[in-house]
């Protein structure tokens, strides 16, 4: 099949250096423009991000070649693109801007920034569990102005190991959760050379992460409106969060108890976790993990450093079910954060996008 030719924004962060390395043989996907701030343009890949790059593998030698361009020059990056990738360090008005700029420029963006989640006619993606929000897209190009531009986003990367495994559970009507979130310096945007002080030490504060931890669930969760044009927010199930960063590479976890509204059996739980099949799955679309949930029956399971790469790193591992003396059940879960939680989940999401429809080529 003829590839898509696709752009990143951001492509000399973490983020960014990630989606560089998944795209290098994507069977969908080809890196048309390499896109940064003004500091970078100009340069070669390799000289953008020279001292920068996060991983133990070698830049993908086509990337390292090619010349970045200033993300800036909307109308210059979208001649070359059928679509973007948007993963930059600006802040959230800013981003916001650069983002709609280029849906309004008729290229649709895949974002894995915050700035835009809880807008109400942008869907937020977790391919596996709402696909069909992107139905809203329409509503969102009619108020753009636009015919192929929009904006879709992945959600916080602290949510993508509970929120999987809550939802084979949604029809039990779990009330209440408690989860705690033990995540890694990655999403951080740092290495163990970069920040030596975070090893022997947990940081229990990362800046805005509990409020998205709590809110961005109900998103997921919630339905298209009636009218079409805003998803609403789920009201349940109630979610208190707290995140810390503890001296992991890769990898966040998550400790969770939660009530139910009908308390199920543990084997239904099981049973659920272990048959739970996918959209992205029907469709076959390449990043999407087979199985999406496994439930690991070792007690000392899972494990960051032995599990987080389930799947090439797209899969859900989940652990030590048992009851809970305050709520019903309590479980640990685990997702890789640069993958599943970021750019893997963005090149899942624009893989569902393209098999519906939503993203063509120009």
């Amino acid at each position: 099949m003829e590839k898509y030719r696709v752009g990143i924004i951001g492509a000399t962060g973490m983020v960014g250096q990630r989606f560089v390395s998944l795209l290098e043989n994507h069977p969908w996907f080809e890196i048309s423009a390499l896109a940064a701030s003004g500091r970078s343009a100009g340069k070669t890949y390799r000289e953008a991000v020279e001292g920068r790059w996060a991983f133990s593998w070698p830049i993908p030698e086509k990337a390292a070649s090619m010349t970045v361009l200033d993300a800036a020059n909307v109308e210059e990056v979208s001649s070359k693109v059928d679509f973007v990738f948007c993963a930059t360090a600006m802040d959230k008005k800013a981003t916001r801007e650069l983002e709609e700029s280029y849906a309004k420029a008729e290229t649709p963006v895949v974002s894995n920034n915050s700035a835009c989640r809880l807008v109400s006619d942008v869907p937020m993606l977790i391919p596996e569990i709402n696909s069909a929000h992107t139905a809203v897209i329409a509503a969102q190009r009619k108020r753009l102005g636009t015919k192929r531009g929009f904006i879709a986003v992945k959600p916080n990367c602290s949510i993508q190991s509970y929120v999987p495994a809550l939802t084979p559970l949604m029809d039990f009507g779990p009330r209440n959760v408690f989860v705690c979130t033990y995540q890694a310096i990655s999403g951080a945007g740092k290495t163990f050379d970069r920040w030596p002080e975070i090893l022997d030490n947990v940081i229990p504060y990362i800046g805005g992460e509990e409020e998205k931890s709590e809110q961005e669930p109900r998103k997921i969760w919630g339905k298209l409106n009636a009218e079409g044009n805003a998803i609403e927010l789920a009201q349940l199930p109630v979610i208190s969060a707290q995140c810390l960063r503890v001296p992991v590479a890769d990898g966040h976890m998550a400790a969770v108890s939660v009530s139910f509204d009908r308390k199920p059996a543990m084997e239904e739980m099981l049973e659920r976790w272990a048959n739970y099949e996918t959209v992205a799955q029907k469709l076959q679309l390449p990043s999407a993990p087979t199985p999406f949930i496994r439930y690991m029956e070792e007690p000392d399971r899972p494990q960051t450093r032995l599990d987080r790469d389930f799947e090439r790193g797209m899969g859900i591992s989940v652990g030590r079910l048992r009851e809970d003396p305050i709520f019903d059940y309590k479980f640990v879960c685990l997702s890789h954060n640069t993958l599943r939680g970021a750019a893997g989940g963005g090149v899942l999401s624009a893989e569902l996008l393209c098999a519906q429809g939503y993203i063509v080529r120009k």
